[in-house]
């Protein structure tokens, strides 16, 4: 197939058109706010690996410019504007952020000494870079301390860009972090990291050509740095709101906020500098209640709740507010109201849901029509480029209801490759769906199309007329879509389509991370990599033993599920390992095998075939799986 892009259909430049018409394209406070305090920017601003790979280019966005093509929607690329700003910025005098160097922010606190590091982007080699313009411009100050807000990797993975290990062990460094901090961030990129990073390759379309027919960001920021994925584990805990912390002579209010945009959050007042971090609770977007790379569903109630709270808190002694994300709001008035109509936003989504719910609607009813007040669609904080009102409507229905909608017809369906057999056939056969699905696509009718020819792909997948249309459809619903990340999925699904599979660019699941994993957290690790079929007639018993902790553990297998405990054991195990905490990691990498764990410094003592055995039965996943195609 062809992997030319084609340009937009009438009725999607209709839509455009009409965009450019009901939205307040003339309100430029945005681009104000993005554009001050500017420093300097970063020219070139290729960042490249040790290998001479370009990790991070946001120069691949200077097409950004003039009024949006019909190729994609204006609102989304109003918001790639803003969001492709790049540069190191003057947030108050004492605070400085470098954005445009990764998805997220970094900041900059100055303290007596040095200087305080929040949120050190998602690569090492992107963080160094910021890091390296900061200096350039503020002078060679030291690291004295880092912050990450969030269990995101967006928010911690590049701290070895900016401090050492070394440092951090010497105490001389402090590293703080929310509660729940480090659970959190390793489990979330290890359970499910390899599927979570695979739709994250869609999600931000990091693979996919820049440019009006191609990637034009993900409105949260433009896409991920490919670099080192790093992690550095915090040497101090914030478990209260209201903790207050000193690093390098800047005082710190904390505010917790568990359970919003991640499992693991806080927000941060600057007392003396009237400034007030808030974390990725409040941003220029609705934000995703359930991400399309995959997650826990957040809580849009207490996400509200929370935001209250900080209105309350911080209010009437803040002059600036930033995030992790997109570009400060000043003035106190402006503040409270962006941070109020943020609270309104997830309130207003949490509360709707449920009283439709209330009343036997489901979630793709729900989607389908509820709309937010027009008060808050004339905020263009409040617009969908990162979350989207539909998708997070469906997260709602989720977290309460559940997958299930009530309809037995939905207890006991057939999987996709077998249903779309049985469609097709009902329909008339391939040939005959295509030909009406191009009729439709032809009247504009995108979503049915996409409907009717996935199942022609998935039943006939070598049927290249269905092929070819269907990415057609996924591009022009790609060139419609206000949301960056429905964009970056819908041209992701073209390109493979066209091209077959593109790779995963960012894979979390990186040595640091496996490298902080729990005791508890590898026995989990390995678990959910055991293949239990292949398994159900293996039967073993295997010690741990820690070393540096004094701790034991007993991991047992039978039935093809891998368990452990720390109770005191009766019966000898198969074989023992001896390791520290540091070590035992290792296991979890997919290769328990006597030589491999010899190598990493743990010792195996008993009958060591148990280990060939255990390696012989573990299925680490795919990390390039077919997503639009069986």
């Amino acid at each position: 197939m062809t992997s030319v892009s084609k340009p937009a259909q009438p009725f999607i430049a209709q839509q455009s058109a009409e965009l450019r018409e009901d939205l307040p394209f003339s309100d430029r406070q945005d681009f104000e706010d993005a554009a001050r305090g500017l420093i300097a920017r970063r020219e070139p601003n290729a960042v490249t690996a040790e290998d001479g790979r370009v990790v991070w280019d946001n120069d691949t966005y200077a097409f950004l410019e003039g009024e949006a093509p019909d190729t994609v929607n204006p609102s989304l690329w109003r918001q790639s504007q803003l969001v492709a700003g790049q540069g190191l910025f003057e947030v108050v005098e004492g605070i400085y952020q470098v954005r445009g160097l990764d998805l997220s922010n970094v900041t900059f606190v100055e303290g007596a000494t040095g200087v305080v590091v929040i949120d050190p982007l998602l690569s090492v080699e992107t963080a160094e870079a910021a890091l390296a313009l900061y200096r350039e411009h503020r002078g060679e100050r030291p690291v004295t301390g880092v912050l990450y807000t969030h269990s995101h990797a967006d928010h911690f993975a590049g701290v070895k860009g900016v401090t050492t290990r070394e440092d951090v062990d010497a105490g001389r460094v402090p590293v703080l972090a929310p509660e729940g901090f480090t659970e959190h961030a390793v489990a979330e990129n290890v359970y499910a990291g390899t599927a979570m990073a695979r739709r994250a390759a869609y999600m931000y379309g990091a693979a996919l050509a820049r440019g009006p027919r191609g990637q034009v960001g993900a409105g949260l920021g433009q896409t991920t740095a490919t670099g080192t994925v790093s992690l550095i584990a915090p040497t101090v805990e914030i478990t209260a709101t209201g903790q207050e912390e000193t690093v390098d002579g800047v005082r710190m209010v904390f505010q917790m906020a568990p359970d919003t945009e991640a499992p693991s959050e806080m927000l941060i007042h600057f007392p003396d500098l009237r400034a007030l971090c808030t974390a990725e609770d409040a941003t220029h977007t609705l934000h995703n209640l359930l991400t399309l790379r995959g997650a826990v569903v957040r809580d849009p109630r207490r996400w509200s709740q929370y935001l209250t709270e900080c209105i309350d808190l911080f209010g009437d002694t803040t002059d600036v507010a930033f995030a992790s994300h997109h570009w400060p709001t000043w003035g106190q008035d402006r503040i409270k109201h962006f941070l109020s109509v943020q609270r309104d936003l997830y309130g207003y989504l949490h509360d709707q849901t449920l009283r439709l719910i209330n009343k036997g609607w489901t979630g793709t009813e729900i989607a389908e029509h509820l709309q937010l007040p027009p008060a808050l669609e004339r905020e263009w904080s409040t617009h969908g480029y990162y979350g989207s009102v539909n998708h997070n409507l469906k997260a709602v229905y989720q977290r309460y209801m559940g997958w299930f909608d009530g309809n037995p017809a939905h207890l006991w369906q057939h999987t996709p490759t077998e249903a779309a057999r049985r469609y097709v056939e009902f329909m008339g056969g391939a040939d005959t769906v295509v030909d009406k699905a191009r009729a439709s696509f032809e009247a504009g009718d995108l979503r049915w199309v996409a409907e009717v020819l996935n199942h022609v792909v998935f039943a006939r997948t070598d049927h290249a007329a269905a092929r070819e249309l269907l990415a057609d459809t996924y591009e022009q619903l790609g060139y419609g879509a206000e949301n960056g990340t429905w964009r970056n999925f819908y041209l992701s699904g073209a390109t493979e389509l066209r091209e077959g599979r593109f790779g995963t660019p960012t894979v979390t699941a990186s040595a640091d991370i496996i490298a902080n994993l729990s005791p508890r957290l590898v026995f989990d690790a390995l678990a959910i990599q055991v293949d239990g079929p292949k398994a159900w007639d293996e039967h073993m018993a295997i010690d741990i033993v820690l070393t540096d902790t004094d701790e034991e553990y007993r991991l047992r297998l039978a039935n093809g599920v891998l368990t452990h405990t720390a109770a005191p054991q009766q019966n000898a195990a198969d074989v023992t390992l001896t390791a520290t905490t540091r070590q035992l990691p290792a296991l979890a990498l997919g290769d328990p095998t006597p030589e491999a764990l010899a190598e990493a410094g743990i010792r195996a003592d008993g009958d060591t075939t148990v280990l060939q055995r255990l390696a012989a039965i573990l299925d680490p996943g795919d990390r390039d799986f077919p997503i639009v195609t069986p």
